[in-house]
């Protein structure tokens, strides 16, 4: 009779597969936790850019029509208001249309675990055809 060294056998095998599996399920689930984790960041990134735009653009309109009720009044006050009007709308257009492309941005929520997952299919693909070529 032979006997076997420990560690070896189907039974083995099995656990050492078993094993293997649960490591690559952990490592992808925390691959998603942590695209998940960026894609929240990207847009509350997106959306205080937005809020700072709204936020300019309402002190810019302010600012405009306070401008036109003092259109005839004290010449030093109307240029100084225009100007932080055009200022404030010109940087609220800017800050929004920042904030529009990053949200239109194509980051797609789990590409990287996507992209892993399909070079796993690929990589095993591969293993199986290369074992029947043989």
């Amino acid at each position: 009779m032979s006997t076997a060294p420990p560690g070896s056998g189907l039974l083995a095998s099995l656990r050492r597969l078993v094993a293997s599996g649960l490591e690559i399920a952990q490592v992808r689930l925390e691959l998603l936790s942590t695209e998940l984790e960026q894609e929240k960041l990207r847009v509350f990134d997106a959306l205080t850019w937005a809020a700072i735009g709204l936020l300019l653009l309402a002190m810019g309109v302010v600012l405009a029509v306070g401008a036109l009720l003092l259109l005839f009044q004290e010449p030093y006050r109307l240029p100084a208001m225009v100007v932080m009007s055009v200022a404030l709308i010109g940087s609220a257009a800017w800050l929004l249309r920042r904030a529009r492309d990053l949200l239109r941005q194509p980051g797609g929520l789990f590409a990287s675990s996507v992209a892993e997952l399909s070079r796993d299919r690929e990589s095993l693909g591969s293993k199986d055809g290369t074992d029947r070529g043989a």
